[in-house]
């Protein structure tokens, strides 16, 4: 669990929203707090571990998302922003609902559900907007990403703002790619993999 508590130093503002910062141990303040520099290096450091602990442990989820997200963006937008809403609402529920007696189980299970995967799929949408943007300067590699992407994650520390809005971003990109990967696996995702019906015969 430590790679998601080292991210969840990179959307602090998002993640207030749905409540789970008290268990990471960072609050809003303590983001807050931190020089702008600061803020920079520990997004880029975390988004870099974290892509690299996702990408390597995920062989194959993690760059079919990031290919998908690549090929069709906005399509994943279009999915992904509903998709973010809903998994934030449910940490949020789950958040709210930890001290009832209902909360001492399913609360915890639905905050560690969105503490898991709202961040994983954040960081595949950052590293599928840093393979772009290193693909048009000639670099169209899986590792050209990554580290263009940790670089961009550092870029908007300098600014808050900035910061939660390449969070909303990468992470509707993201889930709506990760959704599109995991309920299309069964069927063809390239292509190349599609049956072309042989032309009509006179």
């Amino acid at each position: 669990m430590w790679p998601l508590d080292l991210y969840t130093t990179i959307v602090p503002m998002t993640l207030e929203s749905v409540g789970p910062l008290v268990l990471s141990g960072i609050d809003g303040e303590t983001y807050h707090s931190l020089g702008a520099l600061e803020r920079a290096g520990v997004q880029f450091v975390a988004t870099f571990v974290v892509a690299l602990v996702v990408l390597g442990l995920l062989q194959g989820y993690g760059p079919r998302t990031v290919t998908k997200s690549r090929r069709s963006p906005v399509i994943s937008l279009c999915i992904g922003l509903p998709s973010l809403l809903v998994l934030a609402g449910v940490t949020a529920t789950g958040y709210l609902i930890i001290g009832t007696s209902l909360g001492t189980f399913f609360g915890i299970v639905l905050v560690v559900i969105g503490l898991t995967v709202i961040p994983i799929l954040t960081v595949l949408g950052i590293v599928a907007i840093g393979h772009s943007i290193a693909a048009r300067v000639g670099v169209d590699r899986l590792w050209a990403g990554v580290i263009a992407g940790s670089v961009l994650s550092g870029l908007v520390g300098f600014s808050i703002a900035a910061t939660v809005a390449a969070a909303v971003l990468a992470g509707a990109l993201g889930v709506g790619a990760g959704v599109r990967v995991l309920f299309g696996s069964g069927s063809s995702t390239s292509p190349d993999e599609r049956t072309v019906p042989p032309a009509n015969k006179i």
